[in-house]
């Protein structure tokens, strides 16, 4: 998968840490590669700009679309829990979301240096995908198809 820029990531293909972070609404949420599921992780904040008009799309086509076993994980990274849970509420999200205030995951156990809105893809703990910036729905639907087949 590209940057966004048109440019392949020289990540794809190394190893992400399993994690657990605190729920933003309750719970835990676990790397799902942890129990055999491939992933789509979405890095956002309640602050960043592009977030804001991406995240009620992503949620959107997620909340009508059966991803199977794919699972799609939301990460919370670098923000406060006030704004983080109005966020994802005003933007209509269904899926689980990691809560990070301190970047332990986003920029402790990923090898890739968190620009607010970067999307990465995996299947058993190795980065298959990696895309910065706002995703684009068929670039999302694309790659959870991939993630299907791998």
């Amino acid at each position: 998968m590209n940057d966004g820029n048109g440019a392949t990531s020289k990540l794809v293909g190394t190893s992400v840490k399993t994690f657990s972070l605190s729920g933003l609404k309750s719970g835990t949420v676990e790397a799902p590669w942890k129990s055999h599921h491939a992933a789509v992780l979405i890095f956002f904040a309640s602050f960043c700009g592009p977030c804001k008009s991406e995240m009620p799309k992503v949620a959107k086509y997620l909340r009508h679309h059966n991803e199977g076993s794919i699972r799609v994980i939301g990460i919370d990274a670098l923000d406060s829990r006030g704004p983080a849970e109005a966020f994802v509420k005003k933007s209509g999200v269904t899926f689980p979301i990691a809560f990070d205030p301190n970047g332990t995951v986003t920029n402790g156990h990923l090898p890739i240096r968190l620009r607010s809105r970067d999307r990465v893809r995996e299947r058993q703990g190795i980065l298959k995908q990696v895309y910065y910036g706002a995703i684009p729905k068929d670039v999302l639907v694309r790659g959870i198809a991939a993630l299907r087949t791998t």
